[in-house]
């Protein structure tokens, strides 16, 4: 054992947890961890702002599988990492926050930069901890890499006085957690559970598979495509679902949900077995829930013993990590296939020609434009170029959806999206995260001008690291998902909307030493993007798309997914 300091001690305890890089800002209470960082292997990237110190970290985390870090002083540092917090708490992201937190005898005494971090994270993180004893430091990093990963995975933040970081202590490698006291994990499935899960599914005419978040969480992509294919059941994914199967396989529909698909929401209307498998019945997806998968028994399967019949009640509730359910269901239905198999065979065929049908009926679709560039024309040339294989990191509002409709995802963790908080800004920062995590992949931050705008200082954090994100503004000159809402429901009283002031997006990658280049033409859209891709670093490409273009389909807030709105309502004249 050596004698270490617990600025030494907490990034030993980082780098055994194999930690690759931190994304970071410092400050007074955490200097000490930065003076060890002087010399030190561990990377770390010097982000403009705390929040986007955490984005990042998500972007990382949902783009490896690993678990995302970040840093931040104490006070506002930490409390600025608060919304990344909350965002990988809903989207189940695991990430570890270190926080600096002023002296121990200084707390509650209001000192300078004194925020009560643990209080304030307590309902944004998995688990949190202060940390006011050296001998627990090493312990407790270990343990926070432990719940971040573990079960469902999610955001744990360990705040440390300054005193324990200039403490000095002998050091003793901690050992491996293998579990918690009252942190307990179900795993796998019981007999009687498949028995009963695997009847259910034979004897459905109309079964239906909603999967979500996950299974991309679990890594459990394959077992899900070996599942619907022994079944032959068709799938639909929610948009934190998106990559978990290929957008081309033969059994795949759509996205389901708000801006779902005609055929992905009226498979669920009508479906009498709904298989949801790593999701939360959220309610983006569901609409008015009484009218979701009315006629269906449900088939619930989630890590997450909470999430058993808090939005719908199951009729058979399985809790447990859904590869590991998914690989003993297959296992069963493949046995019993032979005798069970011929069971309503041909309504199920009749099933799938009917989705089938929807959707070669309903597709997306938008009207096309000579004169000015169409935002879903801009993501289906992004879409071109990508072939299925890039990273995408969007922001939220519209470009958010029609990116979700129309890129293709050929595997996971490739869809990168702020799904349950919605948080803008989220975007750029996070694809920052993911470029670092994935050297080897084609990384696109799709953001509209409002993301874009609250996000900006990461230019200047992409720059310094010469990392190629390809940042591409869908820009309308508008918030587009609060003025469609405005349109459709607040009889067009547009209020608060407009983004005025928009910088030139060349001259402000200029500054920043980032080639860009803006384009407002349909016919220069193409060269455009040619050019964004050849450029071996970063691009700025400003896209001045159509401003008030809607998305469609779309199922009013409080409705009923059967009651998708599917096009533009048309214009009522006086005597209509």
């Amino acid at each position: 054992m050596s004698v270490m300091s617990g600025a030494q001690i907490l990034l030993e305890s980082l780098m055994r947890e194999d930690v690759e890089v931190v994304f970071g800002y410092p400050g007074g209470v955490t200097l000490p961890i930065y003076d060890v960082l002087y010399d030190h292997p561990l990377k770390h990237i010097l982000m403009r702002h705390e929040e986007n110190a955490s984005f990042a970290a998500e972007g990382y985390a949902r783009t490896t599988g690993k678990v995302g870090v970040c840093m931040a002083t104490s006070g506002p540092g930490a409390t600025n990492l608060t919304t990344g917090l909350v965002d990988a708490l809903m989207d189940s992201i695991p990430i570890v926050a270190i926080t600096g937190q002023v002296p121990s005898k200084l707390i509650g005494r209001d000192a300078f930069q004194e925020a009560d971090t643990f209080g304030i994270t307590r309902g944004a993180t998995k688990h949190n901890y202060l940390v006011k004893d050296i001998s627990e430091l090493a312990d407790t990093i270990h343990e926070a890499f432990y719940v971040a990963s573990s079960g469902r995975p999610g955001p744990v933040l360990v705040d440390t006085t300054k005193d324990v970081l200039i403490a000095n202590t002998e050091y003793r490698p901690a050992i491996q957690i293998e579990k918690m006291r009252g942190y307990e994990l179900r795993i796998d499935p019981t007999d009687d559970e498949v028995d009963e899960a695997v009847e259910f599914l034979w004897q459905a005419e109309r079964p239906y598979v909603y999967a979500g978040g996950g299974i991309i969480s679990s890594g459990a992509s394959d077992e899900l495509a070996e599942f619907v294919e022994s079944l032959d059941a068709p799938v639909a994914l929610t948009v934190m679902g998106l990559g978990a199967m290929p957008t081309e396989h033969p059994n795949f529909i759509s996205m389901l949900g708000m801006h779902g698909s005609y055929a992905a929401n009226m498979g669920v209307t009508e479906c009498d077995l709904l298989i949801a498998l790593g999701v939360r019945f959220d309610d983006r997806v569901t609409g008015r829930l009484d009218a979701f998968a009315p006629n269906a028994r449900v088939l619930h399967v989630d890590i997450d013993p909470a999430e058993m019949g808090k939005n719908r009640s199951p009729d058979l509730g399985i809790v447990g990590d859904v590869k590991h359910v998914l690989q003993r269901l297959t296992q069963r239905i493949k046995e019993t296939k032979e005798t069970q198999g011929r069971k309503n065979k041909e309504a199920r065929g009749s099933w799938k020609e009917r989705i089938t049908g929807w959707m070669h009926e309903y597709p997306y679709s938008y009207e096309p434009s000579k004169n000015e560039i169409k935002p879903q024309k801009l993501i289906q040339k992004i879409d071109s170029i990508s072939g299925g294989e890039a990273v995408m990191s969007v922001d939220v509002g519209q470009h958010q959806m029609w990116a979700a409709q129309y890129m293709r995802f050929n595997g996971p963790r490739q869809w990168v999206v702020s799904g349950g908080l919605g948080a803008m800004g989220f975007g750029l920062p996070a694809a920052l995260g993911a470029q670092v995590g994935r050297p080897d992949k084609v990384v696109f931050a799709l953001v509209g001008d409002g993301g874009f705008m609250m996000s900006l200082p990461e230019l200047a954090t992409i720059a310094s690291n010469k990392l190629p994100v390809k940042i591409i503004v869908l820009n309308n000159g508008t918030l587009g998902m609060v003025r469609q809402w405005q349109e459709l429901f607040y009889d067009k009283r547009y209020c608060a909307i407009d983004m005025d002031c928009f910088p030139n997006c060349e001259l402000l990658g200029a500054a920043f030493g980032i080639k860009s280049r803006t384009v407002d033409k349909p016919g220069d859209l193409d060269e455009a993007l040619d050019e964004a891709m050849a450029e071996e670093g970063p691009f700025l490409l400003d896209v001045k798309v159509t401003p008030e273009e809607n998305v469609f389909p779309m199922v009013p807030s409080g409705g009923a997914v059967n009651e998708m709105i599917l096009e533009q309502p048309k214009p009522v004249t006086v005597g209509d």
